[in-house]
C-alpha cells in the first residue's frame, strides 16, 4: 500500500464503499472522522466515501442511520456519490463492505495496482467474526446497530494496522 508522507509521518486516503452512499460507508467514514480526533490523527488520513448505486447522489445519510449513529457520538454529514475509476488514483485503500461491493469494485478498477487496493472492510475487525458488513437498509434498529458495531471494530483495526504505534483503545 502506498502511504504519502508529509514529513516523517505516514498520510493515508482511504474510500469506504457501500451500494447506496447512504448507510454503511458513510458510517465508516463518519466513525473513522471521530476516532482519528480522539487520537490526534486528522492530519495523518484522509477520509471519503462512495457507492455505486447513483440515486442517492447528493443525499444525507439515511435518516435512520444518522439517527443511530448520533446515539453513539457520531455525526453523519456525508452527501452521496457515486465512486469512479478516478478514486483508485486518489486513495490508498478503497474499502469495501460485502462481496458484491468487492466485485464491482474490482470491476471498476483500472489496472491490478488499482485493484490491489482493493480490501474488504470486515478484515480489519477484531471483534466481530463476521465476513462482510451486512446492508442495513432494509433492516429495523438491530440491522443498524450491528452495521454499527462492526463498523467501530472494523474503523479501530484499521487505524491499528495503519498506525501500530498509537493507541486505538478506547478509554
Amino acid at each position: 500500500m502506498e502511504k504519502h508522507t508529509n514529513d516523517t509521518a505516514p498520510h493515508y486516503r482511504v474510500l469506504f464503499v457501500c451500494l447506496g452512499n447512504i448507510c454503511r460507508s458513510p458510517a465508516a467514514e463518519g466513525i473513522m472522522r471521530h476516532l482519528l480526533r480522539e487520537r490526534g490523527l486528522t492530519d495523518r488520513m484522509e477520509v471519503d466515501s462512495a457507492g455505486f448505486y447513483g440515486g442517492h447522489a447528493g443525499s444525507l445519510p439515511d435518516p435512520r442511520m444518522r439517527a443511530h449513529a448520533a446515539r453513539r457520538g457520531y455525526l453523519l454529514e456525508h452527501h452521496a456519490r457515486c465512486i469512479g475509476a478516478g478514486d483508485f488514483e486518489r486513495f490508498d485503500l478503497v474499502i469495501g463492505m460485502d462481496d458484491a461491493n468487492i466485485d464491482d469494485l474490482r470491476e471498476l478498477a483500472p489496472d491490478l495496482a488499482a485493484s490491489s487496493k482493493i480490501h474488504r472492510m470486515t478484515e480489519y475487525c477484531r471483534n466481530y467474526p463476521h465476513d462482510h458488513v451486512p446492508d442495513p437498509y432494509y433492516s429495523g434498529a438491530d440491522g443498524f446497530e450491528l452495521v454499527l458495531n462492526l463498523l467501530e471494530d472494523a474503523c479501530a483495526g484499521l487505524l491499528e494496522t495503519l498506525f501500530p504505534d498509537s493507541s486505538c483503545t478506547k478509554d
